[in-house]
């Protein structure tokens, strides 16, 4: 059914695709989705069925046109199908979808990447949490042991031992514990709480000599967005290196997206550190699966065929995945960087002062032009504990609102939310006409309802 309105409000029966198509997921899928938040458990109600995206918008399987803040989770940076990159891939394709050989696009996608971090070389695989997994296990063979040191509500995919306290779909769906983890695995993390220099010098402290890795998301977005207090991630590379361990940086989610160089560009460019090994995904493959870690010239060494550590991948440098993803780094210039910061700030604001005038308590967050929503809350959020303590019932009256009024957000309040290049001033029209009567939702929600 075609929306067939001027101001993009979804009506009650405009839906009926989605959940006839959500009616035959579930059949034949666990909950419905390939990926957990997708499916709506934290918000309620049924998932939009996406059949086409093109600059900052969405059209779903009922011909709903919706204004899009999640942009496939970070990685439509320039906006949805443009048409640069679409012309690329469409010729890529042309040559062949996978050769199993080295192929020149990804030697070209790896000297970007190196030219605009401080890393030296980088091994390409097909998925964050394929990068993350590897790079721990490089350092734990650099270093020659065995712990991990990570930070609560942080999320480096789904690798066993780092979704101890994570933070993305675990937090959102309210998962306790890791089922499915055998306790001898999470037996070598350390969890400790995020922007604490105490705790992490009481761990070196306990563990220092067994410590084989640090690892952060360089500004955390899965947990909602907790960016890190000043000099906290040179202090957590500074220590490392004192105590023989990694840092790793984890740019999954702010690679390329914050600044050219990810969120290095605006701590450790600036600092004069770098980062022991580095993870990368999501804007690097254009909207392709595709991801990399990379690092010292050294501890890459070790890395099969060069070295001991075995890492492989069938996918890995797909030919039509790092075309994406290089045509995508090559249009990411100074103007398209500066459209992305400008358009966030600008629906920060938006946000802040509908909130404010509805009388809803709120802190909005950023960490460059990546940002979200904590609510009912007056003060900064610093860790994953004050994180949870939101009034998370606000967001699913909040999300509903802005649905109907067709703007489509994260279904959690603990993911962050994404503008892009595309992000023009008919979106932030759109944004602007919505927002009152969500944040009126958002004031008169119950929490008996959540």
């Amino acid at each position: 059914m075609s929306l067939g309105l001027d101001n993009g409000a979804v009506t009650a029966d405009s839906t009926r695709a989605s959940e006839a198509w959500f009616d035959r997921a579930v059949r034949v899928s666990p909950g419905g989705v390939n990926s957990p938040v997708r499916a709506f458990r934290a918000v309620g109600g049924t998932p939009r069925f996406i059949v086409r995206a093109e600059g900052p918008w969405l059209t779903d399987a009922d011909g709903n046109r919706l204004l899009d803040f999640v942009g496939s989770w970070g990685p439509a940076l320039l906006g949805h199908a443009h048409p640069d990159v679409v012309a690329a891939v469409t010729a890529a394709v042309q040559r062949g979808t996978s050769y199993g050989t080295p192929s020149t696009p990804e030697v070209e996608l790896a000297e970007e990447i190196v030219a605009r971090t401080p890393v030296d070389q980088v091994r390409l695989v097909s998925s964050g949490t394929e990068a993350t997994m590897s790079a721990v296990r490089l350092a734990r063979g650099f270093t020659g042991r065995d712990l991990v040191v990570k930070f609560a509500g942080c999320y480096h995919g789904h690798v066993d031992a780092l979704l101890a306290e994570a933070g993305s779909g675990v937090v959102t769906l309210g998962i306790p514990g890791t089922p499915g983890v055998p306790a001898h695995v999470t037996a070598d993390t350390v969890v400790l709480p995020y922007n604490d220099r105490a705790a992490v010098t009481a761990a070196f402290e306990a563990y220092g000599d067994r410590i084989a890795a640090v690892i952060t998301e360089a500004a955390p977005g899965n947990m909602g967005v907790v960016p890190p207090v000043p000099g906290f991630n040179e202090f957590l590379a500074e220590t490392s290196r004192s105590h023989g361990a990694l840092f790793i940086s984890d740019e999954v989610m702010t690679g390329f997206r914050i600044t050219a160089a990810g969120h290095w560009g605006l701590d450790g460019a600036v600092e004069g550190w770098r980062p022991d090994l580095m993870t990368f995904g999501k804007v690097m493959g254009g909207g392709f699966p595709a991801a990399a870690f990379g690092g010292r010239r050294d501890v890459m060494a070790l890395l099969a065929p060069s070295g001991p550590v075995y890492q492989a991948g069938t996918l890995s440098g797909n030919p039509v995945a790092t075309t994406a993803g290089l045509t995508t780094l090559r249009l990411a210039d100074a103007d398209a960087y500066a459209r992305i910061d400008g358009a966030s700030s600008v629906v920060r604001d938006l946000v802040g002062e509908a909130l404010t005038s509805a009388g809803v308590a709120h802190v909005v967050q950023n960490a460059g032009n990546l940002f979200s929503v904590f609510w009912g809350v007056t003060e900064a959020v610093h860790d994953f504990a004050a994180a949870q303590q939101q009034e998370s019932w606000r967001f699913r009256a909040f999300f509903h609102a802005m649905l109907d009024a067709g703007v489509y957000l994260p279904p959690s309040s603990f993911e962050a939310w994404f503008v892009s290049a595309s992000h023009d001033d008919e979106a932030l029209s759109r944004m602007s006409e919505a927002l009152p009567g969500a944040a009126r939702a958002a004031a008169a929600a119950d929490e008996g309802n959540r």
